[in-house]
């Protein structure tokens, strides 16, 4: 079994899925939205990712997370009834392991439900079986529901996308060129947006 690789992105794929080359060997991960921004990346753009393998009979199937943390909480939720991979990395790429912890311990419904995929069924099975499942530790709930998060965000996503970009192979001064022209625009987008019109820049 894979437990962790560290390697070079060498592609996106369609389905939010990356390829990661280790050694020569070019591993496809399925990965949940802002991973590689979450990821650790070293000083040379490797980026080290914590692997679950999953066996099903017909296939083998890779899923790639920042850290421990996040890989304990897709195996918690993929351990919960009727939920199947493909809705823990959707899970996990709207909640990171953290607010997913903090959702659950408030008992938020609405956090869960507004998930693609996710009905109120999902939602209360989620809330009741991970309840005591959730191996990871909460983190402060001092500050209100969503204000710390909403916060923090913006000031880390100049961070998450050179990260990416440096883990794929770019240079960081052109990282930070990029994320410099992206700044200037006066419009919401998600880290997913960025990466993409980052991409397409980079590429001109």
């Amino acid at each position: 079994m894979i437990g962790r690789l560290t390697g070079k992105v060498v592609a996106l794929e369609a389905d939010g899925g990356v390829v990661l080359d280790v050694g020569g060997v070019g591993y496809e991960l399925a990965i949940p939205l802002g991973t590689l921004g979450r990821a650790h990346t070293d000083d040379v753009g490797r980026v080290t990712l914590w692997v679950h393998t999953h066996v099903r009979e017909d296939a083998l199937a890779l899923f790639g997370f920042a850290d421990e943390a996040e890989r304990a909480a897709f195996r918690a939720l993929v351990g919960v009834s009727n939920v199947g991979p493909k809705i823990a990395v959707a899970v996990l790429g709207a909640l990171p392991a953290a607010e997913l912890a903090r959702a659950v311990a408030r008992r938020d419904m609405a956090a869960l439900t507004g998930i693609s995929g996710i009905g109120k069924k999902i939602a209360e099975r989620l809330l009741l079986e991970l309840r005591d499942k959730l191996p990871i530790p909460l983190a402060s709930t001092s500050a209100a529901p969503g204000v710390g998060a909403s916060r923090r965000e913006p000031m880390a996503a100049g961070e998450r996308l050179r990260g990416a970009l440096t883990g794929m192979g770019f240079k960081p001064a052109e990282a930070d060129r990029v994320i410099a022209t992206l700044g200037e625009r006066d419009r919401e987008a998600s880290f997913e947006e960025m990466l993409r019109e980052a991409l397409a820049l980079l590429a001109k």
